[in-house]
């Protein structure tokens, strides 16, 4: 049967039906009342924990509290917090008034943010006392602006930013018994996270409660979740990845989340023991970082979720770790390893059950043989495994959609000959060399086995000639002395040499002490380029 490009509202018999995130808050408070749920540990002040049913009853309060300021099912509430107890109790209350919940990336400019909230039409703000100002000026339509009464280390604020009596957080709070009652519908709109943009505007990614129940109940799945896992949450939690790797599916299950302002490798092992931690979200930037800290005598860990299956890092901490591939449009992974088998090393994994996988040649019409590196396009049911729609850009969500509904990715993948997928790279980081198609992660891969690289990443620089070139962006691994940095750039281009094609050798190395940043701790490629151009 073919797939519509449309939701599935009235095709299919809906997995969800009669449910929606307030039935799975509610459902873990009445099964597991006095489990703890939500462990906060602050990197400044004190370790704070709710059971299910307290947090059901903060969540409740908070709610209320939004209900008598005016928000109305439907309306937009812009949440603009780093990794807080407010804003976990922010999602699940907007959830419970039919509010959607819009998250937005701290980093974020004030252009950005005045975007953001222009386009989800927001009709009233939550931030952090070091944001207040820039939230205040940059979302102009908002009723009101509520901040939080901690920095985002858990620290109280200075005088000078401390919110005023009648903008504090605390002051939300609201009578439970006032709220009106709202039947379940897995088909409302809860919440929306804006994609990173590159070459155009961010695009607001609609999801609806039915989307959010998928990805806690597969997510749990695919990691083998029980009610007595204890998983770290390190990620930005206004993203995917906290969202639905980590929390919604941790309380499916029915276990307990601990949550950290932001990664801090120094903190890692301390929250982690304290806590007994069993499940993480890593990046290798954090395994590296680290890795850099000793290491404790025993931990609880059992499994780390990462880019790929079973790494080097694995030996180092006696922690297996698991691939996947996801993004924002597809909720939760659409690729993943097995974690209760053993995985081809390095690779990604195989299709999740519940999601269609094809890989296409450039051609957009024939698919990848094995061994071959393609297009990766994802079909599923739009409003359950696929986001609902690119907010307010009807046009941007017919164009992400071909035939027959699948779903362009913009991420390259290879086909292995037995069958796995291995990430190759974002159809946008490849490089058009003299004619020749070059991954970045390909060449990133080679140079990240030189001794002395701590992180690496390659883009694009524009050539007269040949198009584009290869150029590499390093940080030295800890030890290597700026007066070895030139050692270090000419094994570098002797290591390419050796073991790529001619024109995959990057024509420059540059040798810097941090890189720019994205959501998740991604180096931020764009403004790589743009420091190229200015080079120029």
């Amino acid at each position: 049967m073919p797939f519509s490009t449309r939701d599935a509202r009235h095709q299919i018999i809906h997995p969800f039906a009669g449910r929606d995130v307030n039935w799975l808050l509610d459902y873990r408070a009445d099964t597991r009342p006095d489990h703890a749920f939500l462990v906060w540990e602050p990197f400044e002040g004190k370790r704070q924990t709710w059971t299910y049913r307290q947090f059901r009853e903060r969540v409740l309060r908070v709610a209320a509290g939004l209900h008598a300021r005016g928000i109305k099912p439907g309306d937009s509430v812009l949440v603009h917090l780093d990794n807080s107890p407010e804003l976990e109790f922010l999602w699940f209350a907007c959830a419970r008034i039919g509010a959607i919940v819009v998250t937005t990336n701290t980093r974020s400019s004030a252009d950005e943010l005045a975007y953001f909230a222009d386009n989800c039409g927001a009709v009233a703000a939550i931030t952090q006392p070091e944001l207040a100002a820039l939230v205040a000026s940059a979302a102009k339509s908002i009723k009101w602006l509520a901040v939080t009464e901690h920095l985002v280390d858990g620290a109280p604020p200075s005088a000078k930013l401390k919110p005023r009596p009648d903008a504090a957080f605390s002051r939300l709070d609201g009578e439970p018994a006032d709220l009106p009652g709202l039947a379940p519908d897995p088909w409302r709109h809860g919440s929306v996270q804006y994609t990173s943009g590159t070459t155009s505007r961010p695009k607001g990614v609609l999801w609806t409660h039915g989307n959010a129940l998928w990805g806690a109940k597969t997510s749990a799945v695919h990691e083998g979740l029980t009610e007595n896992d204890v998983h770290l949450v390190q990620m930005p939690s206004f993203h995917t990845n906290a969202r639905t790797y980590s929390i919604l599916p941790t309380m499916w299950a029915g276990g307990t989340v601990v949550l950290m302002p932001r990664f801090s490798a120094s903190r890692f092992w301390d929250v982690a023991v304290r806590n007994s931690c069993t499940w993480a979200s890593m990046l290798p930037f954090f395994c590296k970082a680290v890795m850099q800290h000793e290491r404790p005598k025993s931990h609880s860990f059992r499994m780390f979720g990462m880019n790929a299956n079973e790494q080097p890092f694995d030996a180092h901490f006696g922690i297996r770790s698991i691939g996947w591939w996801g993004m924002t449009e597809t909720i939760t992974h659409g690729i993943i390893g097995d974690h209760m088998q053993r995985n081809r090393p390095m690779t990604t994994g195989r299709p999740a059950a519940g999601y269609d996988i094809r890989v296409l040649r450039d051609d957009g019409l024939t698919l990848v043989e094995p061994g071959e590196t393609g297009l990766l396009e994802c079909r599923g049911w739009r409003g359950i495994q696929l986001f609902l729609e690119y907010l307010g850009d009807e046009a941007a969500t017919r164009e992400s959609f071909v035939e027959r509904g699948w779903f362009v990715t913009g991420d390259r993948v290879r086909l292995e000959s037995d069958g796995w997928l291995t990430f190759a790279d974002r159809d946008k980081d490849m490089l058009k060399v003299g004619g020749e198609n070059v991954a970045a992660s390909e060449v990133e891969r080679v140079i990240a086995t030189v001794p002395g690289v701590y992180e690496n990443a390659v883009v694009a620089q524009k050539h007269r000639m040949l198009d584009e070139v290869p150029v590499a962006f390093v940080i030295a691994a800890p030890g290597v002395e700026p007066a070895q940095h030139d050692d270090l750039k000419q094994r570098i281009i002797a290591t390419c040499r050796e073991r790529l094609a001619d024109f995959k050798v990057p024509r420059e190395v540059f040798v810097v002490t941090e890189m720019p940043r994205s959501t998740l701790e991604k180096v931020h490629k764009a403004e790589l380029r743009k420091r190229l151009l200015t080079a120029e």
